[in-house]
């Protein structure tokens, strides 16, 4: 993936002194001679790495090697942690700016090599930049491994060496112009893809009303389908006229013969004209210099070609996004958030279609789960799937390390029989990459589909390379991209918006001038991936059976990826009863990525697939994730990855983690990780060093912990031990109280004086109250505030009332004050759903009675056991708990480091490191038989300290 931004890049490269630039080239054509290439391919890499590095970096560069005079450049630099060393390293201020590692022609896939490379850098704090090189192909990156600028230096063009100039040259590097140029690429992408939204956005929704406004007769949310198709139309033309694939200007040039015909008295309507291209578009037109796409989204569409649109709609709105650049500064990574940001407005749309307010709190993007995927995840997620079945065939196909040393030409040309065996199994191993059947079943805008098809391009092109320096010919020109689309990618979504802007986005990556769109309609379908039921799902049943029969027949598919739907239950219960007869992991609070990952893994994917997505981790703590965690037991789980409360999404806090499946039987073991913090340079890497490895036989049913054997094995063992705290404690566990509305009945230190001064009765019902961050560890909480505890029944245990306001009457005159205070609540006090038998009292609980004897209480929110014991009839808020018990040996176990260490493998943690202390955690961890005396006499003395 490139590092920077053309236009942002195209600026710099301008500021470049043309002269410096072009003494350079020479000098690097004049090293990097035919001769001199040909004599390097015969080198190892010991021989050549020291002259490479004084003919790129000193002599091309400018850089100054070791041991002159204020050198820059350093042979062999040594890691700080181990004595592990870099092939060089460039130097400033006396650290590693840039690390090189370096192979030699052999090595054809550098992406071996930058693990290696990393790890050095990894080992330099001051360290940005890694630059890795066969002494052939040279790669540039910036911190992370996933990103980065590759040059053939057998084969550089002048400007193809005007960038490696900029970047590598010592003047440049030393003051870190690269990293500033990336910097400068975020800020841009970040602030075209805001504006470039907003318009779109602006454009659609007039496009929409325009429509709406002249065809009242027919269904506005079909008039909304259209309009998307349209507005997927003109992208494609905006993209295309920049890019090169249609006359340039093309949007500038319909309405500019639009006025002409205008001027001429001679009035079509601008739409019209549009559809005459769309038609050129479509068919192709020589006059037009339009080259035929097909493909069918410019395919004849009845409804949509007989709309009538007002023309100041479209000239407004294309002429503003015509000014934007869609090849230098709109690529189709801004596009894809763009796509993934429109999809967020659907629900807004349809709620206006359908006459209702859109609830912002369930648009469509948390209705239907949708969240953008970072471009690391999508590339780790798939190396892992993609990347582990294409190493697997290679090793089978004996081509996993390929290096040419005379075994394969002979010396006056021609392969060996080596060669010709060797050449007969790379084309054999293309020929496989094309059966691969690769799935997204909730594909969105494509991002994993997009990730994928980069992914087979980069391995079709590595497989080339190597036949051409086989073969000695250029390869004949082969439309792998298109191939690969239309053989190898499929994705499901249940929005057809999302299914529709999946196609152009892979349009957009792949469309070439002069060649047709892939039909893509066989590949990427709409439908409901969870139920082919259509008395469940109507018309989006989905039978993949029938939708991929050729793919299903064979088995299914190879690689099945994604993320998956984070839909909570409340929103699919006219599901649930479909779910509950078809899924052996349904439980009714489930949420709908559960049932994703059971019809992947037990339906869709091979004899011998993979399935891995980004999801949320819930499932590995949660209640409702017992049946899934039971059902994945007996799976071939390969990894999981929990990224906590990182986040990894910028949009929303999702808890996420990558679960990674094979095919098969349950294995013993699998790599388990949790990740801390997000700063590494590569997942992949990161993973590698850190995962352990986790036994599947030793994971609980009641929740999964991603731990190594030995620590399994302890808890095991601590947990056989005593009594469960649900049964020392005789299941007397609480949660806080509810009001309903603090603001009245939560109050402060004066307000509790000024009502018991008036008359001591308040203190009946007005007791001392804290929240759960007012509970310490052994500490006296330290509270201010006050509840009005009028509970269900009490207003009626005074007295036989026949209607609320004799009730309210009596109330008033006993306890006037407190009346007057809550009677500026009641308009708000009724509305609550949850309160008692009349609006001043607080809803029915039955153990109010347990707030009035000494207690242990605990704040549910925190990172450690913060449990203590109360004897002061303190109320608690639903923020922390009450234990019905006072024991102290109890309170030293609870409070016990050894304690929060189960709790800490039972639980799930939430934002900032945090535990939530829920009963379903607390009650099965085990209390040990109290043998003597010490807990207490402890307790005691610490909690003496405190008062």
């Amino acid at each position: 993936m490139p590092l920077f931004q053309k236009s942002v890049l195209n600026t710099h490269l301008n500021n470049l002194d043309e002269q410096q630039v072009a003494d350079a080239y020479d000098k690097f054509q004049s090293i990097y001679n035919p001769n001199k290439i040909a004599e390097i391919k015969t080198l190892k890499e010991e021989v050549y790495q020291d002259g490479f590095l004084r003919d790129i970096f000193v002599e091309v560069f400018g850089y100054v090697l070791q041991p002159e005079e204020n050198y820059n450049l350093q042979r062999e630099f040594k890691n700080q942690s181990d004595n592990k060393k870099a092939d060089g390293a460039i130097l400033k201020d006396g650290h590693a700016l840039a690390v090189i590692e370096l192979k030699s022609t052999k090595t054809k896939d550098l992406t071996k090599v930058t693990q290696q490379a990393f790890n050095y850098k990894n080992n330099q704090p001051e360290c940005k930049y890694v630059i890795t090189s066969n002494f052939q192909k040279l790669r540039f990156y910036i911190d992370y491994a996933h990103e980065y600028e590759e040059f053939d230096l057998f084969n550089l063009q002048k400007d193809e060496f005007t960038l490696l100039y900029m970047l590598l040259h010592k003047d440049n590097l030393l003051s870190n112009l690269a990293l500033k140029i990336k910097k400068e690429t975020k800020f841009h992408e970040k602030e075209i893809s805001d504006k470039l939204y907003k318009d779109y956005s602006s454009f659609k929704r007039k496009l929409f009303a325009n429509l709406v406004k002249n065809h009242p007769d027919i269904d506005q949310l079909e008039l909304f389908k259209k309009s998307q198709k349209l507005l997927d139309r003109f992208l494609f033309i905006l993209f295309s006229e920049d890019s090169g694939l249609l006359p340039p200007n093309l949007i500038t040039t319909i309405i500019t013969k639009y006025r002409k015909l205008e001027e001429l008295d001679y009035y079509q309507p601008l739409y019209d004209i549009f559809k005459q291209y769309f038609g050129y578009i479509n068919n192709g037109d020589a006059k037009e210099k339009i080259s035929e796409y097909n493909g069918g989204l410019f395919k004849a569409d009845q409804l949509l070609d007989n709309l009538i649109i007002d023309d100041m709609v479209l000239i407004d709105d294309l002429m503003r996004l015509s000014i934007y650049d869609f090849n230098t500064e709109v690529d189709v990574n801004i596009l894809g958030h763009i796509f993934e940001h429109s999809l967020s407005e659907i629900e807004e749309i349809t709620a206006q279609i359908e006459g209702k307010v859109a609830d912002k709190k369930k648009s469509k993007r948390k209705k239907d789960g949708v969240f953008y995927t970072p471009k690391y995840i999508t590339q780790y997620i798939v190396d892992n799937t993609v990347g582990t079945l294409c190493n697997e065939k290679r090793i089978e196909l004996g081509i996993e390390e390929i290096e040419f040393d005379g075994t394969y030409r002979k010396q006056g040309g021609g392969l060996r029989k080596a060669g010709e065996k060797l050449y007969q199994t790379l084309n054999e191993y293309k020929d496989w990459l094309l059966t691969l059947k690769i799935l997204d079943p909730a594909c969105g805008s494509g991002a994993f589909l997009n990730q994928a098809l980069n992914f087979l391009i980069a391995e079709h092109k590595n497989i080339d390379d190597i036949l051409e320096e086989l073969t000695g010919h250029i390869l004949p020109i082969f439309d792998t991209d298109k191939s690969i689309l239309e053989n190898n990618l499929f994705g499901v979504d249940i929005n057809e918006e999302s299914v529709e802007i999946a196609q152009l986005s892979l349009w957009l990556r792949t469309a070439k001038k002069g060649r047709k769109l892939s039909s893509l309609n066989n590949n990427i379908k709409c439908g409901n991936s969870l139920i082919d039921d259509p008395e469940v799902a109507g018309d989006k049943a989905f039978d993949w059976h029938i939708e991929f029969k050729d793919i299903m027949e064979n088995g299914g598919f190879d690689v099945v990826i994604g993320n998956p739907p984070y839909v909570r239950q409340e929103l699919i219960k006219p599901f649930k009863g479909y779910l509950s007869e078809n899924y052996h992991t349904y439980q009714s609070s489930a949420d709908l990525y559960v049932y994703f990952i059971e019809l992947c893994i037990d339906k869709l994917i091979s004899k011998n697939g993979i399935y891995s997505i980004i999801v949320a981790n819930k499932w590995m703590r949660a209640n409702y994730g017992k049946s899934i965690r039971c059902w994945l037991k007996e799976k071939a789980i390969v990894e999981i990855i929990d990224f906590g409360d990182l986040p990894v999404f910028e949009e929303a806090t999702a808890y996420p983690c990558i679960l990674t499946v094979k095919a098969g039987l349950a294995s013993k073991k699998f790599k388990g990780l949790k990740i801390d913090s997000l700063n590494f340079s590569s997942l992949e890497y990161f993973a590698n060093a850190h995962s352990i490895d986790v036994n599947q036989d030793l994971l609980e049913d009641s929740g999964w912990s991603l731990i190594d054997e030995e620590i399994s094995k302890l808890l095991v063992k601590l947990k056989g031990q005593g009594t469960s705290l649900k049964i020392f404690i005789d299941n007397k566990m609480y949660i806080g109280l509810k009001t309903g509305l603090n603001a009245a009945f939560i109050i402060d230190a004066i307000q509790y004086e000024e009502f018991i001064r008036q008359d001591s009765k308040y203190l009946e019902i007005i007791k001392p109250y804290a929240v759960g961050r007012d509970i310490t560890r052994y500490g006296k909480p330290k509270t201010s505030k006050y509840i009005i505890c009028i509970p269900r029944k009490w207003t009626n245990s005074k007295g036989n009332f026949n209607s609320e306001k004799s009730a309210w009457s009596w109330f008033q005159s006993n306890y006037t004050l407190l009346a007057e205070y809550l009677n500026n609540f009641m308009e708000q006090a009724i509305k609550r759903s949850d309160k008692g038998d009349y609006w001043w009292e607080l809803r029915a609980c039955e153990y109010y009675g347990e707030f009035e004897k000494p207690k242990i209480i605990y704040s549910e929110i925190a990172t450690e056991g913060r449990f203590t014991i109360d004897s002061n009839n303190l109320y608690c808020d639903m923020t922390a708990f009450v234990i019905g018990s006072d024991s102290t040996f109890l309170l030293a176990i609870l409070n016990s480091k050894l304690f929060t260490f189960l709790f800490k493998h039972s639980s799930s943690e939430i934002r900032g490191g945090f535990l939530r202390w829920k009963r379903q955690y607390l009650y099965p961890l085990p209390i040990p038989e109290n043998t003597n005396n010490i807990f207490e006499n402890l307790v005691n003395e610490i909690t003496q300290k405190y008062e």
